[in-house]
């Protein structure tokens, strides 16, 4: 266990530290009513506030959120978005409300969604992007909100929370669908496949062109210098990167080199261990 960076900071700065399991308890709600704020700021809580917190504050409470609202409300904004194929995403700064995500638009920007472009590299975009957007909000608050936006819900779409399930790689799919969840997954909670008994890891692959007279899905057609080459239900998957169990992640020509039996041509990945 450790402090998280916003615990770490506040504490070296001397700041009040409040860490409540839920804000439903008058204790917990005591304190924000003494401190009196203008405005309260929530990033990644994870918890819906009770309308007993949005009501504390003088300018309300703010959201500042991984998506291009109302595209992608919910618990896991920038893992749909890559999933999906979404051809840009962004920040939203959104006034809360009692519902998830459903509160009026304050300000926005965005950037678009590279083809190569893990969930942790687009987070890191964000954690740049987002300070910049919110400071800026904040010192033109009164304008806006004056200018903010209720979200239409007809174009609303909730991104539901990652299943371990999930991350079993389904070689039935199409070889592109699957080099999404690869990167939407990448780097928690990663894409998994087993190799005989082997739960092995993808950390990194793209999808390529199967060759003609294409083998039943999951079955390994190459392992050379360009990838470990596996057949999908259309087209095929280079695995670039990938991690053994009680092993770091290697790229695939240091592991071929390792691992030639296991990932030799015609041998197959498949969703349980064999």
């Amino acid at each position: 266990m450790q402090h998280s960076p916003v615990k770490a900071l506040a504490m070296a700065s001397g700041l009040p530290l409040q860490q409540p399991n839920s804000l439903r308890n008058e204790d917990d709600r005591a304190a924000l009513h003494a401190w009196a704020p203008d405005v309260m700021v929530v990033v990644a809580y994870g918890l819906l506030l009770p309308q007993s917190v949005l009501d504390i504050p003088a300018y309300g409470c703010l959201n500042v959120h991984g998506s291009l609202l109302p595209r992608w409300r919910g618990a896991a904004p920038i893992q749909r978005a890559i999933e999906m194929g979404d051809r840009d995403t962004g920040i939203t700064i959104m006034q809360m409300d009692k519902g998830l995500d459903t509160g009026a638009m304050l300000s926005s920007t965005s950037f678009p969604l590279e083809d190569t472009m893990t969930s942790g590299e687009v987070f890191q975009r964000m954690a740049t992007l987002g300070p910049t957007l919110l400071l800026d909000t904040l010192m033109n608050l009164d304008v806006a909100r004056a200018r903010a936006e209720a979200q239409d819900e007809s174009l609303a779409i909730y991104a539901e929370k990652i299943n371990k399930a999930e991350c079993n790689i389904p070689w039935e799919e199409s070889a592109t669908v699957i080099a999404r969840r690869i990167r939407a997954f990448n780097p928690s909670p990663m894409c998994f496949s087993f190799l005989g008994d082997l739960r092995i890891k993808v950390v990194k692959a793209r999808n390529v062109d199967a060759p003609q007279g294409g083998q039943d899905p999951g079955i390994i057609l190459r392992a050379d210098r360009d990838g470990i080459v596996v057949a999908c239900g259309d087209g095929a998957l280079a695995i670039e990167t990938a991690q053994f169990p009680n092993a770091k992640p290697l790229p695939a020509n240091e592991l071929i080199n390792g691992r030639k039996q296991a990932l030799a041509p015609g041998n197959r990945f498949a969703s349980v261990p064999s």
